[in-house]
């Protein structure tokens, strides 16, 4: 497979996998969405907050430009607007994915923060944020087993690429 199209494929799978996520989510009592439950984000709108932030962070620096907002700066999250918010981010980015070359995802993107600077291709903070992403759904899954919920939707990759392959 080409690695155009993995990425598009795996971009088009992180979207696939937050609209299945929130949807889920948005069929649960607010109250328990923010209750605090122990875990690396406190709670399951603190996580969805988190993917939503991490995925505005790396698309600015995919696309080289400066970031429109910053989500680490909420103070106080409003659950709807999280619920809402994190899918036309997750939306851009496969949106932007879809218009890369393959030379565009090889082409060495410049990364300068306070904790690391360096440069990568494109397709491997690409891969980072995606991945970043799964792992943090993972963990409001858990969230929501601990307050209860039993009924969490099947998010895995293969999963979204074999019924993709149905239709």
């Amino acid at each position: 497979m080409h690695l155009q199209k993995l990425m598009t494929n795996y971009a088009a799978y992180n979207l696939w996998a937050n609209e299945t996520l929130v949807a889920w989510l948005k069929s649960k009592p607010k109250e328990l969405l923010e209750k605090e439950v122990p875990s690396s984000f406190p709670g399951i709108v603190k996580t969805l907050n988190h993917i939503w932030a991490v995925e505005e962070f790396w698309y600015s620096v995919v696309t080289e430009n400066k970031p429109t907002g910053s989500r680490y700066k909420a103070e106080h999250l409003d659950t709807d607007e999280v619920l809402d918010g994190v899918l036309p981010q997750s939306r851009s980015l496969a949106d932007y994915v879809n218009t890369l070359s393959e030379e565009d995802l090889l082409r060495k993107v410049y990364l300068d923060t306070p904790w690391v600077k360096g440069e990568l291709p494109r397709y491997e903070f690409l891969q980072h944020v995606l991945n970043h992403s799964t792992y943090h759904r993972g963990q409001a899954v858990t969230i929501g087993r601990n307050l209860g919920f039993t009924d969490a939707p099947m998010t895995d990759y293969n999963y979204f690429n074999m019924a993709s392959a149905k239709n």
